[in-house]
């Protein structure tokens, strides 16, 4: 029997606009997964932010984290891969973020435990909303303006604020072959993000390390953005929600339903079992 790996964006693609996955959805992969479907989620969110979003789904799956920068045992938070910066390559963040006056989102692993630090002097609305959706995460590591922002081993970069002050810094990185960057409107809001990653930290990459993890043979995606263009290129099938961007539905081999329609469950539950 064919082993099919299927993964989902979460974000305006498995989760609703109250960021969380209906409980219908919930039902449907779980049943399907304890059937034997083999199901995990990629997301440019961390292990600890996808948990509470996926609360109820089955923890037994592997999970993608930051943009495929990591893959995660969901139940231990085992780490099974990793990519990170080197040494130059964080010190070049830090010069062209400061030259752009920019104070961004570190994620790093501060004595073995993972943080994420701020300068709380320089928050910014987009920041604020960010932190008031985690209270009570223990990895937010907030810094006075005299702290020490870049510390540890660094993995990921957020700037969040307007694109006219952003769109420098993507310019910048975006043409460094050492990394990857995003620059992209916050769903539902307002302000952008442009995020800052090691060149391999991408869903396609972290799709076909997992693919050959569980030694699948066809994997078949669901997503809603561009950042999720290189994994529909990576997969052998690939579907987009109804609201998913027009760039996504043009590489895609098919639309289903939207987020809001449990679009990627009611598709699984159609055709698993039936490839």
């Amino acid at each position: 029997m064919e082993r099919i790996l299927y993964v989902s964006d979460l974000d305006g693609t498995l989760l609703n606009r109250k960021e969380r996955i209906s409980p219908k959805s919930i039902k449907i992969i779980n049943d399907l997964v304890e059937d034997g479907m083999l199901f995990t989620y990629a997301t440019a969110r961390s292990l600890v932010s996808a948990s509470v979003v996926t609360e109820g789904l089955s923890a037994k799956i592997p999970v993608i984290a930051y943009n495929g920068a990591f893959i995660f045992r969901a139940a231990t938070g085992e780490i099974l891969s990793q990519e990170r910066f080197s040494k130059e390559e964080m010190e070049k963040v830090e010069t062209v973020l400061g030259q752009q006056g920019i104070s961004p989102l570190v994620y790093a692993f501060l004595d073995g435990a993972e943080k994420v630090s701020w300068i709380t002097e320089k928050e910014n609305d987009g920041i604020r909303r960010y932190l008031d959706m985690r209270k009570g995460d223990r990895r937010l590591h907030p810094l006075p303006r005299t702290g020490k922002l870049y510390q540890g081993e660094m993995f990921y970069f957020t700037c969040i604020g307007e694109e006219e002050e952003l769109r420098p810094v993507y310019d910048i990185f975006s043409k460094d072959s050492r990394y990857r960057c995003i620059l992209q409107q916050e769903l539902y809001r307002p302000e952008y993000w442009c995020e800052i990653m090691p060149a391999n930290a991408t869903k396609a990459i972290a799709v076909t390390k997992l693919k050959k993890i569980w030694d699948c043979s066809k994997v078949i995606s669901f997503g809603d953005a561009v950042n999720d263009i290189p994994m529909f290129e990576a997969s052998d099938e690939a579907y987009a929600v109804e609201n998913a961007v027009e760039e996504l539905k043009a590489v895609a081999t098919g639309v289903i339903g939207s987020n809001e329609e449990d679009g990627v469950a009611e598709w699984l539950k159609t055709h698993v079992g039936r490839e």
